[in-house]
């Protein structure tokens, strides 16, 4: 092994195997976490405590919940539509899947969603070494509309009318994300009241 690896600072979660391909033997990574400079979070990921960077909470989606996407309010929140801060990240994984762990911290609501709803409107953020699976806005939006009394009928409003006002906004996209998640009626029901 190279003696001079270093970690890099712009990335604040690595996976073991990451860390093996970037030339770290499981003797120096436990050394770095003797050290303090990796946390373990799990089994397959480590925390990075020399990072300078962004922070951000989804960044640990990954580590505790493999093939998560960010949803409902925290990607309403992501994409400016609500002025409501979540006390806990909306992470979607498919119905079949598990989650070994909750962490205490980010706090971490899991939700299962079918194949077909799971699937729909997934984007990857990159933000330097960092990323994350998120909702497309439309599909967050039809998301928040289906689960409106899960939600809240005023932040359910509140996030529709955001985001009618917004210039990038896309209606055939969302009434086709709506009309395949079966819930077009209440959509077009919102729609007509709102626009």
């Amino acid at each position: 092994m190279d003696n001079r690896a270093i970690l890099p600072e712009d990335q604040k979660l690595f996976s073991m195997q990451e860390l093996k391909n970037k030339g770290f033997s499981q003797y120096k990574v436990s050394k770095l976490v003797e050290e303090g400079k990796l946390i373990k979070l799990n089994k397959n990921f480590y925390e990075n405590t020399e990072y300078c960077g962004e922070e951000s909470d989804f960044y640990y989606t990954e580590a505790y919940a493999p093939k998560g996407v960010i949803c409902l309010l925290s990607a309403a929140v992501y994409y400016n539509l609500t002025k409501y801060i979540p006390d806990a990240v909306d992470v979607a994984i498919p119905r079949k899947a598990k989650v070994s762990t909750i962490p205490d911290w980010p706090q971490m609501n899991v939700h299962h969603y079918t194949d077909a709803r799971y699937e729909l409107g997934v984007m990857i953020v990159k933000e330097g070494k960092n990323e994350f699976q998120i909702y497309d806005i439309e599909k967050t939006v039809v998301d928040i509309v289906f689960y409106r009394e899960k939600i809240g009928i005023e932040e359910t409003k509140e996030i529709l009318v955001t985001y009618l006002q917004r210039k990038d906004r896309n209606l055939n996209r969302l009434l086709k994300y709506a009309e395949l998640m079966k819930c077009d009626k209440t959509m077009r029901r919102y729609l007509e009241v709102l626009v």
